[in-house]
């Protein structure tokens, strides 16, 4: 183990000063993956189908008090703040849950897509930063061996070559866990919002169908009669 970190330290150093902002890419793209992970498999998360199943049951009751209880119960998601948003414009009619339901999605959609994109952003950086400084590194290379001793050319050009490959190896071993975990992260970004689309559209037609024997609550009553 000690050896393979002396030699990635040796790798680092001979990769000159363009293995700074690469590293500082390489710091990103862990502090951004392990807060995406945090926030869309943890904080996030919510098991829909039992979370619609407890929900089903006071809709069918047509007890709009305990559904909104129930959903406030809830560990607070993306998913369950959209569902009571409509919830508790059931009173005032369907367009009302709706519009509800969509300004809420669109309040919370961008929670769930916060920071995703700068992974693709810093394996592209990553990368592109690998290539300059084997450019800038061939460059040097090229530029001492116009000036070295003829018998000593080869091996110079040899030397510098592999040092400035250094920059482009360590870029792309940035790059491509970035865009891996941008491509894993996506996806389930996308998923967590086709879920909430499916089931603020299932419990819309839920309260639709279940609309007659809905009991509204008791402040909404009093303020009808009036």
């Amino acid at each position: 183990m000690g050896d393979m970190f002396g030699a990635l330290a040796k790798h680092y150093h001979e990769g000159g000063w363009m293995m700074h902002p690469i590293l500082v890419s390489l710091i990103f793209v862990v502090g951004l993956v392990v807060d995406r992970i945090i926030a869309l498999y943890f904080k996030a998360n919510v098991d829909k189908d039992a979370f619609l199943r407890g929900l089903k049951k006071h809709i069918y009751a047509g007890d709009l008090d305990k559904a909104i209880s129930f959903t406030a119960s809830q560990k607070k998601t993306p998913l369950t703040s959209v569902i009571k948003a409509g919830l508790i414009n059931v009173p005032k009619g369907e367009q009302d849950v709706q519009a509800a339901m969509d300004e809420a999605t669109l309040r919370e959609s961008p929670k769930i897509e916060a920071r995703t994109g700068y992974l693709a952003m810093l394996g592209n950086v990553a990368t592109l930063l690998g290539l300059l400084g084997t450019i800038v590194g061939l460059i040097g290379a090229f530029g001492a061996v116009a000036n070295a001793n003829p018998a000593d050319k080869a091996t110079i050009l040899a030397d510098s070559i592999s040092e400035a490959m250094n920059c482009t190896a360590f870029g792309l071993l940035t790059a491509i866990p970035a865009l891996v975990a941008y491509s894993v992260l996506q996806g389930r970004t996308q998923h967590m919002i086709d879920e909430i689309n499916e089931t603020s559209v299932a419990v819309l037609n839920l309260i639709v169908a279940n609309k007659d024997k809905m009991k509204m609550p008791a402040t909404v009553s009093a303020g009808d009669d009036e």
